[in-house]
């Protein structure tokens, strides 16, 4: 990208304000959540992948959230850690709009995959003989598909946008990493159509993506109700545990956040960052914490890893 009407080349990133005399030592915890994310993501793929059992279509779309979440851990690494170990917080414009468009990205194709195991988990209560034949792979990959291309496509514009925008005086933004309205808030010239841009992203995204998993549990609700046995009642609403979870992971801190960025002038600068990280460093760290706890397959295989690995240690020390 080109730097033509920047009358600012950089902007500077925000850590936790008042807490600048402890930041090496904020860095430890929040270096070991970027590893337990990658670590926990990389061996839900590694264990998907290897244990045939898994290959239905509960466990391909539970890879495609840990993507986007070793995705998500991806795109704020590159600004966040040198603001703590380095004491960097200045970050070139162009640098700054490619980081937006990847978090905003992964952070559509979270919910968008959050929706669609919604959408799987009603398929397998509702549907249960027809599982297999609705949710066929030539189908999983043709929403894994629509998925990215959704993702991608919609937050094209939003670097391209900002880039014509002239940025002077304050260059301040409110986080350690740079997102579409906190840019924004920094241009010196007219941002009407890039406000309304990001409303109609939002909304067609979050707003509705939002609004479809309340109605699949809904109907899944309505569904589990309808079975006889109360035992198979709590084994359907069990399978769905993990799932709420991940979605009240994603979303509570996001409306949290959206809600002190539009009425909380009140809220203070340390509140808004702290959900931020909420919002962006919590979920690829829990969700696989989640799915092995609750999924037994995947407890078993891992069980099995950990068991194997004992083992091989074992056989070298006594040799």
């Amino acid at each position: 990208m080109s730097h033509f009407n920047h009358t600012s080349t950089s902007f500077l990133l925000t850590g936790l304000p008042g807490l600048e005399a402890v930041y090496i030592w904020l860095s430890i915890p929040l270096c070991a959540m970027y590893v337990a994310s990658l670590a926990g993501n990389s061996l839900i793929l590694w264990v998907v992948r290897s244990e045939p059992a898994l290959h239905q279509p509960m466990y391909y779309f539970l890879s495609m959230l840990a993507v986007t979440d070793l995705g998500l851990s991806a795109s704020t690494l590159p600004t966040m850690l040198p603001i703590y170990i380095l004491g960097l917080r200045e970050v070139a414009v162009d640098l700054c709009l490619a980081q937006l468009f990847f978090i905003h990205t992964f952070s559509v194709m979270e919910s968008s995959v959050l929706l669609t195991m919604a959408f799987d988990r009603f398929v397998a209560i509702s549907k249960p003989l027809r599982y297999g034949t609705i949710l066929t792979n030539p189908r999983i990959a043709s929403l894994g598909l629509a998925i990215m291309v959704r993702s991608v496509g919609l937050h094209v514009p939003a670097p391209i946008m900002l880039n014509k925008l002239p940025y002077c005086g304050n260059h301040l933004l409110s986080h350690s990493y740079c997102l579409h309205p906190d840019v924004m808030k920094l241009a010196c010239a007219d941002t009407h159509i890039n406000s309304a841009y990001g409303l109609f992203v939002v909304l067609s995204t979050l707003g509705v993506d939002s609004v479809l998993i309340i109605l699949s549990y809904g109907l899944i609700l309505q569904t589990v109700l309808s079975i006889a046995s109360k035992a198979e009642r709590l084994k359907a609403l069990n399978t769905c545990v993990s799932h709420i979870c991940s979605v009240l992971l994603f979303y509570t801190p996001m409306i949290g956040l959206s809600m002190i960025h539009r009425f909380g002038k009140w809220a203070s600068p340390c509140s808004r960052v702290v959900l931020s990280y909420l919002h962006f460093l919590i979920p690829p760290v829990l969700n696989p914490v989640v799915y092995t706890i609750k999924t037994k397959q995947i407890r078993l295989r891992m069980l099995r890893i950990f068991l194997s690995c004992g083992a091989g240690v074992n056989d070298i020390r006594s040799h």
